[in-house]
């Protein structure tokens, strides 16, 4: 089995967290609870003009703003911690997706300032983390940076989600699932895994189960406007349940085969217009393929269709991918301390590249046989 870290740190959860309508109001008064007088906003530029109705009114905290630059990186990261240094602010305050949480957490963990964050999107569990993923100007992914503190507040206002794109929850849903796929991986082959590793593993769990159970409705009641249940459990899934997988696992609970398809993915310039987790909803299927647990992709084939996740490089676009460039990518998923290595197994660029091939030609045959059956 590839190596994991040595020592377990936990890193559960923000300080606070708190989810419900309404729950942005009270920013001010959490902000002062904290002795923080004064914050600079880092906010995006589409999903601000959606949330913007929703963010608070200040009268004591001085606030300032600052428009992302469109890409986390350590770039980025040094110009908001500039801004906050040159303003004389106490504290950052992230509303956006997750590049937007990540760039305002890099910033605040070099400053060693507290960071709140106020998602606008369901499509990865960035806000609930204490890391970021940390990508190059072009987009490509170069690695990631935990942190020792953990954001200091976290408030989830389910109906700014609602108001974002269905493909970005749906993105989301790719990416949570991914979370008991990986670390199943990992954790299944431990003899005796400790208790935080249990819970990691459970919560893991938690994301397959509500997702496989609730994301049709939640999609569903997105796409009419109405706050349902089904809605929040699936976003609340996708930031709270699969950031306690990495947070009490760790390296063993945070990433394995599938994300390291994704990141090997963006090397592709014509992938960046893809989303985080439509790649890793993709990888998963692949790291399955790996496992020889091709049972498996065949169980969530329907699931991927009904909802829209990609289950082949054509669903992607990138079909057209020549032998050579497909090797290319399999061969930096598979590169020395990639994730896939963290499960068992051992993987080149040849046998990544046979388990793309063997995916596309077993997704091809399902939908053949589909087609046959629905035309009889």
């Amino acid at each position: 089995m590839g190596r994991v870290a040595d020592t377990l740190i936990v890193r559960a959860a923000p300080q606070e967290y708190i989810c419900g309508p309404g729950s942005w109001n009270g920013l001010e008064q959490h902000l002062e609870r904290r002795g923080i007088s004064s914050a600079l906003v880092v906010r995006g530029g589409r999903s601000w003009e959606a949330a913007k109705g929703y963010f608070p009114e200040f009268k004591r905290v001085e606030i300032q703003f600052y428009g992302y630059g469109g890409e986390c990186t350590y770039a980025e990261r040094d110009r908001i911690a500039s801004e906050v240094t040159r303003l004389g602010l106490q504290s950052i305050i992230a509303v956006g997706g997750g590049k937007v949480s990540d760039s305002a957490k890099a910033a605040a963990a070099l400053l060693r300032i507290p960071v709140v964050i106020l998602p606008t999107l369901a499509a990865t569990c960035s806000a609930w983390s204490s890391l970021s993923v940390m990508y190059d100007k072009a987009g490509t992914m170069v690695g990631f940076e935990v942190y020792p503190h953990s954001n200091s507040l976290v408030l989830l206002e389910p109906r700014v989600i609602l108001d974002s794109p269905p493909e970005l929850l749906v993105a989301g849903i790719g990416d949570t699932l991914a979370k008991w796929y990986e670390a199943d991986a990992i954790i299944a082959h431990l003899p005796s895994p400790s208790e935080e590793i249990a819970l990691a593993h459970y919560a893991a769990r938690r994301c397959r189960d509500n997702l496989m159970a609730h994301s049709a409705e939640a999609l569903a009641a997105q796409e009419a406007g109405e706050l349902n249940d089904a809605f929040v459990r699936v976003v609340e899934t996708n930031i709270m349940t699969a950031g306690l997988v990495g947070g009490f696992g760790e390296d063993y609970g945070r990433t394995a085969g599938a994300h390291s398809i994704h990141d090997a993915l963006t090397i592709l310039p014509e992938t960046h217009r893809l989303l985080h987790g439509s790649k890793v909803a993709y990888g998963v299927l692949v790291q399955l393929v790996l496992e020889g647990k091709q049972e498996e992709v065949v169980r969530l084939l329907p699931f991927y269709e009904k909802i829209g996740l990609p289950a082949a490089l054509k669903d992607m676009g990138l079909d057209g991918l020549s032998r050579e460039v497909r090797l290319r990518v399999a061969a930096r998923a598979a590169e020395p301390g990639a994730s896939i290595h963290r499960m068992p197994g051992t993987f080149d660029a040849v046998t990544v590249a046979g388990a793309m091939e063997d995916l596309e030609s077993l997704v091809a045959a399902i939908r053949v046989r589909e087609t046959v059956a629905a035309s009889r």
